[in-house]
């Protein structure tokens, strides 16, 4: 695992189209259904390489979220109606402990790392989405709605499957999607069962340099991607 490094600005971008220890870049997600923004969450860049991108979301992180445009938070709206009401977003802060996001290139998932205060390991969260799009300000994908959670002790279950169905029954998936996307949450499972990487890597055991800075959400987060690759 590589760490460390000085902080630097978002966007700057490494050699070879990637990103040092301390860059800070911005992992986001498309709205289902849509080509805007919904989720922008400003990052530091732990490892970027041919075989892996690790970043850290540190608490207090101010981010974009979606919310209804009453400003209701979208897990309060009954399921039944909860991707059909009007949507906006709205600036807010990643509260709690941090989290480490892994993704390898062209995988269509990303691993993230919750711990308990005090750094007590959680669980990893396996979530299911697009595969990572690289731009010279960070990365971006459509989360899949669709999760894995995996625990110390290696059993796992899956997350959201309610709000999977459900997205499909208001049209934002369809049958082929929809399927991919199962095959991958199936693929996802033949790896935790194989405890292949990233579970067997030891990255629980991962702390951040206590020389980062909190990243800044920088006023055009949703600007239109440059520099677009996978």
């Amino acid at each position: 695992m590589a760490d460390g490094g000085a902080v630097r600005r978002v966007g700057t971008g490494g050699a070879a189209g990637l990103w040092r220890p301390g860059d800070q870049i911005l992992w986001r997600y498309r709205e289902n259904g849509g080509a805007g923004i919904h989720i922008a969450r400003p990052v530091t860049v732990v490892r970027d390489d041919e075989e892996l991108l690790a970043v850290w979301l540190a608490p207090g992180t101010q981010c974009v979220r979606p919310v209804l445009a009453d400003g209701t938070p979208p897990h309060q709206e009954p399921l039944r109606t909860r991707y059909t009401k009007p949507r906006t977003v709205v600036p807010g802060r990643w509260f709690g402990t941090g989290v480490l996001k892994l993704a390898r290139p062209g995988e269509p998932w990303s691993v993230w790392l919750f711990w308990e205060p005090g750094w007590q390991f959680k669980n990893w969260y396996v979530n299911l989405e697009e595969p990572l799009s690289r731009w010279d300000g960070g990365v971006d994908s459509e989360d899949h709605f669709l999760d894995l959670c995996v625990y110390p002790d290696r059993s796992w279950g899956w997350r959201d499957e309610d709000e999977f169905a459900q997205a499909q029954q208001d049209g934002l998936m369809d049958v082929a999607v929809a399927e991919r996307v199962r095959e991958a949450g199936r693929s996802a499972v033949e790896v935790v069962r194989a405890w292949g990487a990233p579970f067997a890597d030891g990255w629980e055991n991962w702390r951040p340099d206590p020389s980062w800075a909190v990243p800044l959400l920088p006023e055009d987060w949703d600007r239109t991607p440059a520099h677009l690759s996978t």
